[in-house]
């Protein structure tokens, strides 16, 4: 299938994980793709296994210098960029009374901030080319409510869903559109990491965590990122150019909104 065709687009946090299987779909639909990562190292292994069609870039989404370097740099490669998945985020579980403030200040650099200067960054370069192109940012199932010792990134991922409605009402004057995914539970590396912490904080045994949530998915199952790539691809296609500032559940059926 060649739903993307002749479309370059740019993956943050894309050398794993959901932002790699999303690379790969998209070069299955026809899509030249730049992977993102603060981890050259393993962009570079992934943009080699994945093929001629895809370019590895380093990109550290808090930092503006790196931001600007990684468009700049995949523009030169790919020409331009008419499609932007915000991938990159972090984890972080405390109960409230130890939420540490450097942490917190962390997480929304890169799940918040991250997800706000690279939209500008690559924005103001569709603007400039009168791109009507596509962004994607990468909510959860967390943004949509609280949890007792999830409260940090449960912010940082509701700001996504807000930011995500308010760059869309600002940028479709431009014939940009943004859009959301708020995915379930995923298993891979980062839910390892989930499971790893609810582990320590609420005492039990390594996988306990990981099998009760998949289990409580109406579903039957945790989700995988595969999962995830015909939403990511749809969004990115002329069939949703006339959809704005929503954010998709992708959930198993754990989320109704």
């Amino acid at each position: 299938m060649t739903r993307l065709a002749g479309k370059t687009a740019l993956i943050t946090g894309a050398a794993r994980g959901i932002g790699r299987a999303f690379a790969s779909a998209y070069l299955a639909e026809g899509a030249r793709v730049a992977i993102a990562d603060i981890d050259r190292a393993g962009a570079d292994a992934a943009a080699a296994a994945l093929g001629p069609a895809c370019v590895a870039v380093e990109m550290d989404v808090t930092s503006q210098t790196s931001i600007d370097s990684a468009v700049a740099e995949t523009v030169s490669a790919l020409g331009r960029i008419d499609i932007l998945i915000n991938n990159a985020a972090i984890f972080t579980a405390a109960p409230l009374v130890d939420i540490d403030r450097a942490e917190t200040a962390r997480v929304f650099d890169v799940n918040v901030h991250g997800t706000l200067f690279t939209t500008q960054a690559v924005a103001r370069h569709m603007i400039a080319e009168g791109i009507q192109g596509r962004i994607i940012n990468m909510a959860s199932q967390a943004g949509r409510r609280g949890e007792s010792l999830v409260a940090v990134y449960c912010a940082t991922k509701a700001a996504v869903i807000s930011l995500t409605q308010s760059m869309g009402l600002n940028l479709i004057g431009h014939g940009i559109n943004v859009n959301a995914i708020a995915p379930g539970v995923v298993d891979g590396a980062h839910w390892d990491g989930v499971d790893a912490a609810f582990a320590r904080l609420e005492g039990k045994p390594p996988g306990q965590k990981k099998a009760e949530v998949g289990a409580a998915v109406p579903f039957g199952r945790m989700g995988v990122a595969e999962d995830l790539t015909g939403m990511a691809i749809f969004l990115a296609s002329d069939e949703a150019r006339y959809i704005v500032a929503q954010c998709y559940n992708v959930d198993g059926g754990q989320w109704m909104s």
